[in-house]
């Protein structure tokens, strides 16, 4: 095991940043996750890679080379990091929403994959017929992303349900695989939150309930548009474990899925995990992100959770900056390939418009 990182001490507040930050300012965090030198430069690794991807994604975009909604990720990397790399790979499974690239990155989806889908190529993980808001894998255990809100978690509902019927009703002593279901504040309004909320927890069922609360749905601010902005705490409405973390510190998140994950293979049930975070960027690449204050944006620009694990790993002597630089400089490389892949990828065939439809593919 690696050393203990110490916690961020320095002050919060800010008038600027409103609810969200006072919140964060009052959290009460558990002990964070303890990392070695080889976790703490895979964390980096996979956040620089979901960073870097959703940049150029972003250039692409404006560039006229990628059409459709596109909804980035930068400023969350430490929540898909952070559940996802506490969990296993390829046993475990994952729900998304329309913000998925980076999931699906965190997943083990090769970035090849991910960006040949953004472009509508057959070589696309779900063979360019789903674009950027509906990336698949079955072999990475990725079970979609999803359009409308909520519309993914009675599909990771079921996912867990699986897992525990083929351990107690068909005897697989093996089936303890966990699900993570992600969405968004502004999910938690919707009736299937609530509906699969009851289940999951009548049931006992091995699932991760990740809230990726960051501050805005769409246009609406997260306190004006529900009655209890504190969503951990409808876990106790159900009897259900529930605990808010700070979703810019990737040990914090880290740990925090470690003990959901735990609970959820001792089948003691569901967890509901709120984590505070920020996007960096618009809803979607359309919208010209407009409402919200300067001084807001640029609060929660100083909270990089990529800035605060190096400073982490450097304070504990785990690694050096230019070993961090290096890792930047790979990613590069590999995100710049992938673009090249993608652009000169196939489209798919227009005499298979109904392929993948059925069963039988």
């Amino acid at each position: 095991m690696g050393q203990d990182l110490a916690v961020d001490t320095a002050p919060i507040g800010s008038a600027a940043a409103g609810p969200h930050a006072e919140r964060l300012s009052n959290l009460v965090t558990a002990k964070r996750a303890t990392v070695d030198r080889e976790t703490g430069l895979e964390l980096f690794r996979d956040m620089t890679l979901g960073r870097r991807f959703e940049d150029k994604c972003a250039e692409m975009y404006y560039r006229g080379k990628m059409f459709g909604f596109v909804h980035l990720y930068n400023g969350q990397e430490a929540v898909s990091t952070g559940v996802i790399g506490a969990m296993k790979r390829q046993h475990d499974w994952f729900c998304s929403t329309y913000r998925d690239h980076v999931h699906a990155l965190s997943a083990g989806v090769p970035a090849r994959e991910v960006m040949s889908e953004l472009f509508g190529k057959e070589t696309g993980c779900s063979k360019g017929r789903g674009g950027s808001m509906h990336l698949f894998s079955k072999e990475h255990h990725l079970l979609g992303g999803f359009a409308f809100i909520a519309e993914g978690i009675p599909v990771a509902l079921g996912s867990a349900f699986t897992s525990r019927y083929k351990r107690d009703a068909l005897g697989d002593a093996s089936s303890n695989a966990v699900t993570a279901a992600f969405f968004g504040d502004g999910t938690c309004n919707n009736g299937q939150f609530f509906e699969c909320m009851n289940m999951a927890q009548l049931w006992k069922l091995p699932i991760l309930f990740v809230v990726e609360n960051n501050k805005w749905a769409i246009g609406m601010a997260h306190d004006r548009a529900t009655s209890d902005p504190e969503i951990w705490r409808k876990a106790a409405s159900f009897g259900m474990a529930g605990e808010e973390v700070d979703g810019m510190d990737v040990l914090a998140v880290r740990a925090a899925a470690q003990r959901a994950v735990e609970r959820a293979r001792a089948g003691e049930g569901p967890t509901l995990l709120e984590c505070l975070t920020y996007r960096f960027r618009g809803h979607s690449l359309a919208d010209p992100d407009e409402l919200r204050a300067e001084q807001e944006k640029q609060f929660w620009a100083q909270r990089d959770p990529l800035k605060a694990l190096e400073r982490d790993l450097c304070e504990a002597n785990l690694v050096s900056s230019d070993e961090l630089r290096s890792i930047e400089k790979e990613i590069d490389a590999i995100v710049q390939d992938c673009v090249e892949f993608a652009l000169s990828a196939p489209e798919p065939d227009p005499t298979e418009l109904t392929r993948y439809i059925w069963a039988e593919d």
